[in-house]
């Protein structure tokens, strides 16, 4: 039987749609009709149903997609703000939180997952990927996939893995990493057990081998083949860092854009996180080759990593999204912030830049494009419709007919808002603090409503997280 959820007389509705006119990507006064899992109808309030079998009433309240999360490691909120390395860099960081991590039980991830999707959810965010590449005391992805399910997020569960340890070159330790065969064989054994290809699916795989510094390049190779053949994604972590192209240059004298090149790790079912150190030629790769880029704005200034050169990939045609990364790098998963830091970061990196030249060969210092370097609608088209590209996800990512019904309801009527909501309700969202949102839909069940999850308690879930936080830390 159908089942209809009506979000009603919406004081604007943003629906990102590049296709649609521009006067329909932003409706005022509005409705949203979902049937099932899908959009039915989108239009003004007087012209749609006033009734359904669930009704949110929307008056005052933004209506956006359902934001797009490129890249998390949520284990890792059990190892926020850890004293020793508030203030390292990557490596150090890594290298700090290998041995604490080499403790995680699959109770601690699932734990740990919910927690990290309960915080997504809470500020909009409908969709997340995940990537788990450490798997010590019995820990499987199966621990991640199950934790999305009862918690009700569409989730893309990245198989990671690490298998060149401290003796063979690497950075982690070698009481963390796997047999290259294993990893193989249960990649495999996940694609066929809960990969799903179909409009609106809740659980994909990706393959997604850790680093450079952590993997070799059999593995990358094998993984890709594999992910090809069984089509799925790929994903991997590339040019965050000084070090991380200082490694890439000891040990293949190359870049990282060409070590990608060479491994087979350029394509439209590739997407890769930071990129900060993406070079000119690099940029170029991945826009004739449609690779993504997961954009961590958080994570890269709070780890020192740099600016990712964003708006030169979107001008030459690289796809890309925002990930909110680790919740032990950023400290953080609240995509909203994301979007907001990101358009802030553009616009201050722009104006470091190296200086231009004029006509007349003169240094010109500053930006070329001022603050509109970054608009407040592009950030959020990235959180939304730029995410669901990188994921490879066409059923998500922007409101019209025949759409997964991912919603998220922001209130206007709240302090933060004040002032800006009445002037511009969208670019509000990205420029005034970032709130949490007042519901969310995913596949078109209300799992936040009136500010409240929905479908765990977060009280003895934060207690017992806590708890184990403290376990692994000790």
């Amino acid at each position: 039987m159908t089942q209809t959820l009506l979000i009603r007389n919406a004081h604007c509705i943003a629906t990102l749609d590049p296709a649609a006119p521009a006067l329909a990507q932003e409706q005022r006064d509005a409705s949203i009709l979902v049937q099932d899992n899908c959009i039915a109808a989108i239009g003004p309030a007087s012209e749609l149903p006033q009734s359904a079998d669930t009704v949110i009433d929307a008056r005052g309240h933004l209506v956006t997609p359902g934001l797009v999360n490129t890249h998390h490691h949520m284990y890792q909120s059990l190892t926020r703000a850890i004293p020793a390395v508030q203030n390292a860099e990557l490596f150090a960081w890594l290298r700090g939180l290998y041995p604490i991590w080499s403790g995680l039980t699959p109770e601690m991830v699932r734990v740990s997952t919910q927690v990290a999707m309960a915080e997504l959810l809470l500020g909009g965010c409908t969709t997340s990927s995940d990537h788990l590449y450490i798997y010590p005391n019995g820990v499987r992805l199966e621990d991640s996939i199950e934790a999305a399910d009862a918690i009700g997020m569409r989730f893309v569960a990245c198989r990671g893995s690490m298998s060149v340890g401290r003796s063979q070159g690497g950075l982690p330790p070698d009481s963390v990493v796997e047999d290259e065969a294993f990893i193989l064989k249960d990649s495999q054994r996940l694609i066929e057990a809960h990969h799903d290809r179909s409009h609106g699916a809740m659980v994909q795989i990706a393959l997604a081998p850790c680093s450079p510094f952590s993997v070799s390049q059999d593995l990358m190779r094998e993984s890709a083949a594999l992910a090809r053949s069984a089509g799925v994604r790929l994903h991997t972590h590339l040019a965050e860092n000084d070090h991380d192209i200082a490694y890439s240059r000891e040990k293949f004298n190359c870049t990282p854009a060409q070590y990608a090149q060479d491994l087979g790790w350029l394509g439209d079912d590739v997407w890769h996180a930071h990129c900060v150190k993406l070079d000119d030629e690099g940029i170029s790769l991945f826009a004739a080759t449609r690779t993504g880029v997961a954009h961590c704005p958080c994570s890269n200034m709070r780890l020192a990593s740099g600016i990712a050169p964003i708006r030169r990939m979107l001008d030459a045609g690289v796809p890309v999204g925002l990930g909110v990364d680790g919740c032990a790098s950023n400290d953080a998963a609240h995509m909203v912030n994301e979007a907001r830091q990101a358009m802030l970061l553009a616009r201050v990196g722009r104006a470091l830049a190296p200086p231009g030249r004029d006509a007349q060969g003169r240094p010109v210092y500053g930006c070329d494009h001022g603050p509109a370097e970054m608009t407040a609608r592009d950030v959020l088209a990235l959180a939304t419709r730029g995410g669901a590209q990188v994921l490879g996800r066409k059923d998500i990512g922007h409101l019209a007919v025949g759409m997964c019904a991912d919603l998220a309801l922001f209130d206007l009527n709240t302090i933060g808002f004040a002032g800006g909501a009445v002037h511009d309700p969208v670019g509000a969202l990205a420029l005034c603090a970032s709130p949490q949102a007042a519901y969310t839909v995913v596949n078109g069940r209300v799992v936040v409503h009136q500010g409240r999850l929905q479908t765990v308690e977060l009280a003895p879930l934060v207690t017992r997280h806590n708890t184990l936080a403290q376990v692994l830390a000790a």
